[in-house]
């Protein structure tokens, strides 16, 4: 074959992938840049839910960094940006298809969490003078916001642009139990320096408790990778709020100095993962909140790097709190990753930002209350380099 012929023949072939890259193309597989990342089937993700149709959607950049979403659950799929190498890696824990995401157990992954991000102690709490008990499905408490959470709800999906996707959804008065005809939009933004924005708005017609977040679970050096705990970490946290037994805050704030929580210096996760701590033993391994010692728009409160790929996570936030969840719960017994990984035991991390767990019961905690008239906003970004 000529030089002329090959010339075609590779331009014949960059069109097919750029062709195969358009999410919203539901007859169409989505394309990555390199075959070590998974392709996820559109088709597989396309399904009729208590009547309202799942798809797929895909956000770009010109940096070629990818990130997947399906509107079931607002559930983030997949994460891929480059390495120190310049190679292509997906950095988030998903599933192959929509059907894998309502299996009975599974772990909530990439998935928008509410009404209510983390724990609320037996599912109960008060509101203006008036009690409420919320499905519980953790024991004996409520874990992100019940059976009946919004990682099980098909939310409305509209695509801004490339590099824009929002979701709204109606959670109507009394479902899972929490008060209120609560109004929410979350909007996800694949920034060009390989930056995933979530943006969240809520609103409601009756006072309620409200405290949204993300559960992507993160792998830097790959998903399907076998550990986390070689990562470095650091969060700008001094304090943290020990729990029971249950998971469930004591109240208090405890320093992080001189105990296995302290990551406000880079400490690799696995440094203390097994030390003989009370904290660690309820959690199984991390799975707590951090207080952060400061909100700012432009510093970092938690930042992780991968000795393998190179890639370092930055997370900011205007949250009072972070969840540091160590996959302490994940088995790999069944081997329905992406591409038929397991998912194995500490095989991922969770930085989920938030206001703390049980806060509606915890009145020194800050406030999770929504009021008519008022707007629920917060906002997180999770930033990735490969300096």
């Amino acid at each position: 074959m000529n030089k002329r012929n090959l010339a075609l023949v590779a331009l014949a072939l960059s069109s097919f992938l750029v062709a195969c890259n358009n999410p919203d193309k539901s007859s169409n597989s989505v394309t990555d840049t390199t075959s070590s990342v998974v392709k996820l089937d559109t088709g597989a993700y396309q399904r009729t839910i208590n009547g309202k149709q799942t798809n797929l959607y895909q956000l770009n950049n010109k940096k070629g960094a990818v990130v997947q979403i399906t509107n079931y659950g607002g559930r983030i799929m997949s994460i891929v940006v480059p390495d120190k190498n310049g190679k292509p890696t997906d950095v988030a824990l998903g599933y192959d298809s929509v059907q894998s995401n309502q299996k009975k157990g599974e772990p909530f992954f990439g998935a928008l969490i509410g009404r209510y991000g983390n724990r609320i102690a037996k599912g109960k709490f008060n509101v203006a003078g008036k009690p409420y008990q919320v499905q519980v499905n953790d024991g004996v408490n409520t874990l992100h916001g019940g059976t009946d959470g919004f990682y099980s709800k098909v939310w409305d999906a509209k695509k801004i642009n490339d590099q824009t996707l929002e979701m709204t959804y109606l959670s109507k008065d009394g479902e899972a139990g929490y008060p209120g005809n609560v109004n929410v939009k979350v909007v996800y933004t694949l920034t060009e320096d390989n930056a995933l924005k979530i943006d969240y708005s809520a609103t409601t017609d009756k006072e309620t408790v409200l405290n949204l977040t993300n559960h992507a679970y993160f792998n830097l050096s790959g998903e399907g990778n076998s550990t986390i705990t070689d990562h470095e970490l650091t969060i700008a946290a001094s304090g943290f709020t020990p729990v029971d037994t249950t998971l469930i805050p004591t109240g208090k704030i405890q320093d992080v100095k001189g105990t296995p929580f302290d990551f406000t210096k880079a400490k690799v996760i696995g440094k203390d993962i097994d030390a003989a701590d009370e904290q660690l033993k309820n959690g199984k391994g991390y799975d707590h909140n951090f207080v952060l010692d400061k909100i700012s728009s432009d510093k970092p409160v938690a930042i992780v790097k991968s000795p393998i790929s190179g890639i370092t996570m930055e997370v900011y936030t205007t949250e009072p709190g972070i969840q540091f969840y160590s996959g302490n719960f994940l088995t790999g017994t069944d081997k329905d990753g992406k591409g038929g990984k397991s998912y194995g035991h500490r095989s991922a991390f969770c930085l989920e930002t938030q206001h703390f767990p049980d806060s509606p019961n915890q009145p020194s905690f800050p406030s999770t209350t929504l009021k008519p008239g008022s707007t629920y906003q917060t906002s997180t970004t999770y930033k990735f380099l490969n300096k």
